[in-house]
């Protein structure tokens, strides 16, 4: 595993993962609470725009631990196939989830609307409503123990552990993925910061943040209607490089979103 995790086109994988993952619904929910609450305090021109990179920060790093750390586990440990087609599941449901949250609020009558994540939840109220640098490195920390992306890395360092890259190879898939997430993430907090700036600036939230809702709907029932088809009809699968390729395709129109935000501002 270490000549393909190591090679060029391994890492650009890894790269495109993470450029994904910056994009879950859950992140973007995230990141939006997080930067509104930081402009809205005192040190608004100070660490607000760079909230998206201080939560993919703390949890690429942590996902990059787990992923080392269990790559150095003894070869003989067999996870129960059982175990592994629940998990497989798990993450295509909790998509579902989201997009019906989103889609809900969407809905509702009085035109009110914020992104909403279930992993959110489970972070402490005290440190949902602390909007220092330390407090969202460890909120980013905290969605990487969730079961699913902690599931994930796991699988990254047990690949690695039994095709020979070791830890070499889980370090470097983790930190690659880590530095694809940090850049989709912080696309998103720096485009709220742009948005924040322009004359019109609660008009803009308000409308930017019913765009996002139904990006983070159509997000959350593509994939999750990918990874169905995908188990019904294994032929449709993406291979490594159609999957790089639509990562980076994500991450343009962003960048396209995100300058034309700007130029309005």
């Amino acid at each position: 595993m270490s000549a393909e995790w190591l090679s060029f086109s391994g890492l650009v994988l890894m790269f495109a993962l993470g450029l994904r993952h910056g994009l879950d619904p859950d992140h973007i929910a995230c990141i939006d609470g997080l930067t509104w609450r930081a402009l809205d305090r005192s040190d608004r021109h100070g660490h607000a725009p760079w909230i998206g990179t201080l939560f993919a920060l703390g949890h690429g790093l942590l996902v990059t631990a787990i992923a080392a750390g269990v790559s150095q586990l003894p070869h003989d440990v067999h996870v129960p196939e059982a175990l592994v087609a629940v998990f497989d599941w798990i993450p295509t449901a909790l998509l579902v989830l989201v997009g019906t949250m989103n889609l809900r609020l969407l809905r509702r009558r009085d035109g009110a609307f914020a992104p909403a994540g279930w992993k959110l939840k489970l972070v402490p109220q005290r440190l949902r409503l602390h909007a220092s640098p330390w407090a969202v490195v460890l909120t980013g920390v905290l969605f990487a123990t969730v079961f699913d992306t902690a599931t994930q890395a796991a699988a990254w360092g047990y690949v690695a552990s039994h095709r020979g890259g070791g830890l070499s190879a889980a370090l470097a898939a983790g930190l690659v993925f880590t530095a694809g997430m940090m850049i989709t993430d912080t696309l998103d907090g720096r485009l709220i910061c742009s948005i924040d700036r322009r004359s019109d600036g609660q008009a803009a939230a308000r409308r930017y943040r019913r765009v996002l809702g139904w990006l983070i709907v159509g997000i959350s029932y593509a994939v999750a209607a990918y990874n169905i088809g995908k188990a019904l009809l294994p032929a449709i699968e993406l291979g490594e490089n159609a999957f790089s390729l639509s990562g980076l395709a994500l991450v343009l129109v962003m960048l396209v979103v995100w300058a034309w935000s700007v130029g309005r501002a």
